[in-house]
């Protein structure tokens, strides 16, 4: 685990912002969409397998996707990422410093294939939902839009953590 002292110049803190409120802010987008879709299912009837299925997929995603996806693995790595653009600002990193920090480029072979495997996974997976009806699909999004605020709620924690000393996970970095 490396040190997290809080970057201190005007610039390094931008740029931690730049990383970690662009990543929120690209979670954001998805939420908002995806909450729209999942407000269309409350106003349509459900049957008892709907709310079975609700009861059983909230606690799954908030779990799966919330739990172990972003605080334990995702949500730490952005704000390690984020530090280390604010300590070591390239122009590149800095151009595209939100898919930096989500780990698309620039970073180990570990780190690059979990960040673009599960990119395309995501992607299979959305395809495959909006081939479903507006009630199941909007009960599905329910359990992602939980997943997803989350993780939002995962990374400032573990931002402000960092802020006040707590130690950086590994940022994944090439080399």
């Amino acid at each position: 685990m490396a040190e997290s002292s809080a970057p201190r110049s005007f610039g390094s803190r931008l740029l931690l912002l730049w990383g970690v409120g662009g990543v929120i802010c690209i979670l954001l987008v998805a939420v908002v969409r995806l909450a729209g879709k999942a407000w269309v299912a409350c106003l349509l009837p459900w049957d008892a397998i709907h709310w079975a299925f609700l009861a059983v997929w909230l606690p799954f995603m908030a779990y799966s996707e919330g739990y172990r996806g972003f605080q334990k693995r995702f949500s730490p790595v952005v704000v390690a990422r984020a530090w280390h653009l604010a300590s070591h600002p390239r122009l590149v990193l800095v151009a595209f410093g939100p898919l930096f920090c989500m780990g698309f480029f620039h970073g180990s072979r570990r780190r690059l294939l979990t960040s673009w495997i599960l990119t395309f996974a995501i992607l299979l997976f959305v395809l495959g939902a909006r081939q479903l009806d507006p009630l199941w699909r909007g009960l599905v999004d329910m359990g992602v839009v939980v997943g997803l605020c989350w993780g939002m709620t995962t990374i400032v924690v573990s931002a402000v953590s960092a802020a006040r000393g707590r130690p950086l996970v590994d940022a994944q970095l090439p080399g």
